[in-house]
């Protein structure tokens, strides 16, 4: 039997930044009133018979607030990015001028921006529940290093620790939800 039984928290806390990054990638894809070239990250286009994200194609530009520009390098995918943006789900028509693919970001109406705040509150909530996960892996270990060995004192220390990791994560979930929120609903 071990004296020193130690729980991985730097593994924990990687796994649960994981998940916060996750989360700023997800809100980076919601649309809010102005325009980020992470709108356009998602959409992959067909080009040379395997799917290939849109900004390996072209250069995003994001020239005014309510405008992203997409120069497509080769013409022969133009139609076929196009198209891609078209199907996927961004609700922007875009516009052609030869090679540049323009998408004029429209004004979100009241009903728009409170249906993403509550797209905006499942993402989160996702990122709870993984960061629940990984505090729930770490319980686990505490467990199995109890019965392997380890005192009270220590189980105690380290739930603690994990415990205290967790809320500090769910905690930053809360504050970059509140901000992508506020975010959302400002006119």
């Amino acid at each position: 039997m071990s004296d020193e039984i130690e729980i991985d928290t730097d593994d924990l806390e990687r796994r649960m930044k994981g998940a916060m990054e996750s989360l700023r990638h997800e809100f980076a894809s919601l649309r809010t009133g102005r325009a980020s070239a992470s709108m356009v990250e998602p959409i992959m286009v067909d080009a040379y018979g395997s799917p290939t994200p849109i900004n390996q194609i072209g250069t995003v530009n994001v020239p005014e607030p309510r405008l992203v520009t997409i120069n497509i390098w080769d013409k022969g995918l133009v139609g076929k990015a196009e198209k891609a943006i078209r199907e996927s789900g961004l609700g922007i028509n875009p516009q052609l001028n030869g090679t540049i693919i323009m998408l004029p970001i429209p004004e979100l109406n009241e009903e728009r921006r409170r249906e993403l705040t509550r797209v905006a509150a499942q993402y989160a909530e996702h990122a709870r529940v993984a960061i629940r996960n990984v505090r729930r892996d770490g319980m686990d270990q505490i467990k199995k290093a109890k019965s392997s060995g380890m005192s009270e004192d220590d189980q105690k220390f380290w739930e603690t620790a994990v415990q205290e990791l967790t809320d500090k994560m769910i905690a930053s979930v809360d504050q970059a939800l509140e901000a992508k929120q506020a975010e959302i609903m400002q006119v």
